[in-house]
Formats: C-alpha cells, structure tokens, sequence
C-alpha cells in the first residue's frame, strides 16, 4: 500500500523588494508613462499632493527606507546578486542563478523588447552550450526589424564563434516568433515567413526568391513565362505576397508610439560649453502633506489610523526617491554622451561614434542591465535633432587614420552619396562601397545594401531615371 509522508526541505528563493521593484519600474519608464504613473499615485495615495518647486526629500518624514542616492540601484543589485537568503551569508551565484536573476528583472519591465521575446524562446530551447552562446550573439546583433545587424561570417570572425554552432543558431533564432526574424535583408526575411507558413513548394516562394526585382516593376507577363504560369495567378501571388511584413519586429518596437518628448535637452551655455539639462516636462513634482504628517504624532489619532498614514507616507517618499534616481541616473548618463560624443553634437551624425554600454557602466560604476534601463525609451534633444539615447549607443568602424565611424555614420555617408548621384546613372551598392573606401571606411558591398535598406533607398535599377 501507498504511504503518505510529510518531508521537510530547504530551497533558495529570489526575492525583490517592492521599493526595488518600483525603482526598477520608474527607471525603464518613458517620461509619458512616469507622468501617468505620478498621476495615479496623486489620486489613490492621500499624503502626496503636487507642487511646484523640484522633487525633493522630507528628512522629518517616518520612512524606514534609505535608498537616496544615485548608488542604490547599483548597491541593491550587488546585495541581490550576493546574499544568500537562505543562511543569511554571501555567496557565489553560477551562471544558471544569474540568467534566472538578470530574466526575473527584466519580466517585470513592460513593454517587452524583441530580444526579450526572442530571448524566452532561446531560454526554453533544447540546444548544447555553444549554439546557444552563439545564438545569443545573434539575439545581441538584431536591429528593431529583427533583421540580423551584420553578416554572420563576420560575427563570427568577431566573437571567435566556430561555423558549426554559429549556422545552427542562426537556424535556430529563424525559427522564432515572430516569423521573419534573424534575416539578413528582406528578401531572406520574406522567404522565411513563407517557410513558417509551409510554403516553401508554393509560386509565391518562387516569386521571392528569384524574381523580386521583376515583381517589384510589376512585370508580371515577365514572371508568367518564367515560370510557366498565368498572369492572373502572377497576380493572386502578388497580392499574397503583399501581407508579409516587410517589419517582423515592428510591434515590439517602442519607437512607433508617436508621442515623444525629450527626457534631456542638450545645448550649450554662454560659454560654449554643451551642457545637458532635464526637461522635467509633463512630470508633476510631488511632495508630503505636512497636515497627514503632524497626525502621526498626534495623541488623537487611533492606532490603525496610524498605521495607515505611516504606509502611505512610505510608499509616497519611496515613489519620491525613485523618480529621483532616475532623473539623477540619466542625467549621469547624458553627461556622459556628451563627453564621448561632443565631436558628433559639434558637426552632426557622419561624427558619430561607436560607444557601448559596458564602457559607461564602468564609468559610472553601475551595472550594464541598469544603464540598458535607464536608457530605454528616452529621448535627448540635440542641435542635430530629437535622438533616442540607445542612438548613441552602437559598434562601428575605425578607418585607415583610426578615426572612428558608428554606423549611423556610414549610413548618413551613404545617404549623402545618394542624394548627389547623377539621376540617370545612379551608384550600384559596389560603387557606394568604393566611395566609402576611399573615405578610409571599408565595408563589403552586401552591408552597403544593408544600410540603404535601413534608410528605405530603393536599388540603383528602381532610382534610375532617364
């Protein structure tokens, strides 16, 4: 017979404290979500009202809180990364601890990013060490369409990742909702949707893969004798065709949302120095009611009352902190965009350089998942133009005088000899590479084609004009 027994047993639990965990919300927020966030709180928490001078601390205010400096994220971070919650000691974390603990932050976070959807379907996949390293090499290089950043061969060669593992992953991250990511143009984006939905063998494949250019002309009596069909069966192809999304990764882009407003405005003062200055727009400044604050101490007031203010007042100077470090974090860091990019806040885009986030987490002495936060969805506003901070942010190119391009540098160089081509004898993707290499910027021909696929220039055949 069956027997039923009780059995004890000790497991480690991560845990994250609700001030952390606000803290985390507040620093990913974009200034239209902070300001609703703000809003919310003025209406259900009694003891914050607004006012008009900047947001500050009450040292009087009973709190048992003391996250007030720019540090706190960083020392929380440490403290999660190594206490031990069972024996109350440090302890290392293996790498199993510190992808369960970096994947519990970023669910927290809304609105999910295309890596980080890209990323929960890489973390339930059944794949050996080295496709899945490569394979998160690839996650790390998708653009905002989810097309793959540069040519896998040169990924490769850059990370030390063997062909083998590399291909697999490739085919692996291909295989990802949503269908179309991991490409390395748009033809190869469109095939794959059409794999996905099980038309490898159907005309529209056909059409795609080898008469694209044709179609886009719309020569469709051409492809018909091609491929031996009718044009009207051309045309149903066609239209099918026309419902692939030449954009997988567009419903995960934050960017779509067309109410923006800058976070930073970056100018310079009297004396030609930039300096950078938050805008505070559209964010009310909060402080504590001094009335609910003299009834705690009141001898009048009866113990669940008290308790409720006492609540109340914490979580209102925790929301206070929290805005605070945020604002304080991305001025930190757009303090830092100056010094590092003044050559392009003094002649523009073609001056742009390659900067990581890494580089500024050492700098600041902050870990590289708060600056990637705080980085999210905000906006600077520049003498070149309203520009997202993750814009400054990107690998590039070092040319033969070792000045270094981003590459939205090289693109805007690409832009720029484009809109100076003769109309009838427009530049081939092999002549904008060569023009490029004589500006010491050397880069194979199929990532020119690229970059003017990113800025929606249509191939030399389709802008030529007689």
């Amino acid at each position: 017979m069956s027997q039923v027994s009780l059995h004890q047993s000790l497991s480690q639990q991560q845990t994250l404290a609700p001030q952390m965990r606000k803290s985390l919300e507040i620093l990913q927020a974009g200034t239209l979500e902070l300001s609703q966030l703000v809003r919310q709180a003025l209406e259900t928490n009694p003891v914050l009202e607004e006012c008009t001078e900047s947001l500050s601390l009450d040292a009087d205010a009973p709190d048992p809180e003391t996250a007030d400096s720019l540090e706190y994220l960083n020392e929380t971070d440490d403290d999660w990364r190594d206490y031990d919650i069972i024996s109350g000691k440090s302890a290392a974390r293996s790498p199993d601890d510190e992808e369960r603990r970096q994947h519990f932050y970023d669910s927290i976070v809304a609105p999910e990013s295309l890596q980080q959807h890209l990323q929960q379907q890489l973390d339930l996949s059944m794949v050996g060490p080295e496709t899945r390293h490569a394979a998160q090499a690839i996650l790390g290089n998708l653009d905002a369409r989810g097309f793959l950043d540069l040519p896998v061969k040169d990924l490769g060669n850059r990370l030390g990742l063997q062909a083998v593992p590399l291909n697999a992953a490739l085919k692996l991250v291909q295989s990802f909702h949503p269908p179309g990511v991991g490409a390395t143009g748009i033809v190869d984006s469109l095939l794959l949707q059409l794999e996905h939905s099980g038309r490898v063998a159907s005309l529209e494949y056909k059409i795609v893969s080898d008469h694209l250019e044709a179609l886009a002309r719309k020569h469709y009596a051409q492809i018909a004798r091609a491929l031996g069909t009718s044009e009207d069966r051309i045309a149903e192809a066609a239209a099918s065709i026309g419902h692939l999304s030449l954009n997988p990764g567009s419903e995960f882009d934050p960017t779509e949302n067309p109410h923006i407003l800058p976070d930073v405005v970056i100018e310079r003062d009297t004396g030609g120095h930039w300096l950078a200055q938050l805008t505070n727009e559209h964010l009310p400044s909060l402080r504590l009611n001094d009335f609910y604050k003299d009834m705690i101490g009141s001898n009048g007031v009866d113990t669940k009352t008290r308790q409720f203010l006492r609540e109340h007042i914490s979580d209102g100077r925790s929301l206070i902190r929290a805005i605070s470090l945020r604002q304080e974090t991305i001025l930190a860091i757009a303090h830092k965009i100056i010094e590092h990019q003044h050559l392009f806040l003094e002649k523009g885009s073609r001056h742009l350089r390659p900067l990581t986030m890494t580089s500024i987490a050492e700098e600041l002495n902050m870990h590289n998942a708060t600056i990637s936060r705080a980085v999210a969805g905000k906006y600077l506003l520049t003498p070149h133009g309203l520009m997202e901070m993750r814009a400054f942010f990107a690998s590039g190119y070092q040319t033969r005088d070792g000045e270094e391009v981003s590459n939205s540098g090289v693109r805007e160089v690409i832009q720029q000899l484009i809109a100076r081509e003769p109309p009838s004898k427009p530049l081939t993707d092999a002549a904008l590479a060569k023009h490029l290499a004589t500006q010491g910027i050397k880069i194979a021909r199929r990532t020119v084609a690229k970059y003017r696929e990113q800025l929606n220039i249509l191939p030399v055949h389709l802008r030529k004009s007689s």
